[in-house]
């Protein structure tokens, strides 16, 4: 037979103590940034390269940052050509 090894919470003055509200004692927490997008997205610009501005038409996730059909991001012409050629990119 198995038994439950978690304990059982108690009614009556023992409960009643721990709902007191935690204290903080940490200090302020910092404030958020906002995070600007890096001006490349993908892999960077070759020498002598010019970035190319490309608006997405499927949902793109890279380097842990969501992009949505419909967002304009700017890649190297290499990546714009591999994305394009995936069917990433809108017809304009």
């Amino acid at each position: 037979m198995a038994t439950n090894p978690t304990t059982k919470k108690t009614t009556g003055p023992a409960a009643e103590e721990s709902t007191e509200a935690p204290t903080d004692t940490t200090g302020p927490r910092p404030e958020r940034t906002a995070s600007r997008a890096p001006a490349v997205v993908g892999p960077p610009l070759g020498h002598g390269e010019t970035p190319q501005t490309v608006t997405l038409s499927h949902h793109l996730s890279l380097d842990g940052t969501d992009y949505t059909p419909g967002t304009t991001i700017t890649v190297s012409p290499d990546y714009a050509r591999r994305l394009r050629a995936q069917g990433f990119t809108a017809r304009t």
